[in-house]
């Protein structure tokens, strides 16, 4: 293996705090890993050209994890569309860039599998990419996410780096965003849920308390009861009722955050560039997805969570609002041929997000 990873050998982590990030700085914990480099945003803003260099020059990280992205649902990509192609881009560009001027053996970019076209066939396999349009809401985050892992393959072939791009499929676990105006369908359907359980039980202190940790455009625990009321009737949560954008019959696949980290640590530790090009004149689409190759509809997840949440309300799904792309699945069959596959399905998932939520 080119660039094995040891022990005390200094891993950055970028963005150690999100979902991603904090999975892996657990999982390479869980694996002996000493030697781990972290910076929250004060301490080091990656969308900061200089500053991201002179961290480089001074903690000379050997392994670097690209975990850091801005990130939000179908909601944030459409409106926030600058800031999304904007902010990743100059987050990977700096990154990635310094890691080759400042020799860092091997680094691991994290995309998405929104890379994809919108109308790819199903499953979609890594050879797909750019053979058609994008799903419109969130073409600049896919742009910015393409750009990168196009980088790692440029720079491999120009320069002789090992870098390596992953595109996974929808996370959901622990550290998750919770933040109804921002987050992915999974959890924000957990909280809407989970709220309007507290809404029909006339549970004022644990939903105060809910506010208190996740307050809600400025709302918190210590607003007035009609305050609260109204702020979750803005998102659809009512004491008999949660609303759902859609029709509820788009298909996603989800995979548990930590399965995630331990299939990007098992890369890093077994995986080279050189063993994922193909000897041709044109070498493309080196990205490894990273998935469980399953997939649930919105209307049966919504389901599941209601189930695990124990709520007895109705769910509404509201067709005037967008679906998404209508199914987005991946063909996991690189990775498995590598040497990795998912233990953790949905309905384990869901309970372990829940008990995670509430604890």
């Amino acid at each position: 293996m080119i660039g094995q990873m040891q022990k005390n050998d200094k891993i950055f982590v970028a963005g150690h705090r999100g979902l991603v990030g904090s999975a892996i700085v657990k999982a390479l914990q869980k694996k002996g890993y000493k030697n781990i480099i972290t910076r929250t945003r004060s301490e080091l803003n990656l969308l900061d050209e200089v500053a991201v260099k002179e961290f480089f020059e001074k903690e000379r990280p050997e392994y670097l994890f690209q975990a850091a992205a801005k990130v939000g649902g179908i909601g944030a990509n459409s409106v926030y569309r600058a800031d999304f192609i904007y902010e990743n881009l100059q987050i990977q560009n700096n990154l990635i860039h310094n890691s080759y001027k400042y020799g860092v053996k091997k680094l691991l970019f994290l995309g998405s599998t929104c890379i994809y076209p919108k109308d790819a066939p199903q499953p979609m396999n890594e050879e797909v990419l750019l053979t058609s349009p994008l799903e419109y809401t969130n073409e600049p985050y896919a742009i910015a996410k393409i750009a990168g892992l196009k980088m790692c393959e440029s720079y491999n072939l120009q320069y002789g780096t090992n870098f390596i791009a992953v595109m996974p499929t929808n996370l959901y676990g622990p550290n998750d965003n919770f933040d109804l105006e921002k987050s992915h369908v999974l959890p924000a359907l957990i909280r809407k849920i989970h709220l309007a359980k507290q809404l029909m039980s006339g549970e004022w202190d644990n939903l105060r308390e809910d506010l208190n940790r996740y307050p809600i455009e400025g709302i918190n625990g210590n607003a007035t009861e009609q305050e609260i009321r109204t702020i979750l009737a803005k998102y659809g949560v009512l004491e008999n009722k949660v609303e759902i954008w859609g029709t509820g019959k788009p298909l996603r696949e989800f995979l548990w955050s930590e399965e995630m980290a331990d299939a990007c640590v098992y890369i890093m530790e077994n995986v080279d560039f050189n063993q994922l090009k193909e000897e041709k004149s044109e070498v493309r689409n080196c990205h490894i997805n990273i998935g469980t190759g399953k997939e649930i509809t919105i209307f049966d997840l919504a389901h599941l969570i209601k189930e695990t949440v124990g709520y007895e309300g109705e769910l509404f799904f509201n067709a005037e609002k967008p679906d998404g792309t209508l199914r987005k699945l991946t063909d996991p069959s690189k990775l498995h041929s590598l040497g990795w596959k998912h233990k953790i399905d949905i309905d384990e998932g869901v309970r372990r997000m829940y008990a995670w939520y509430t604890c």
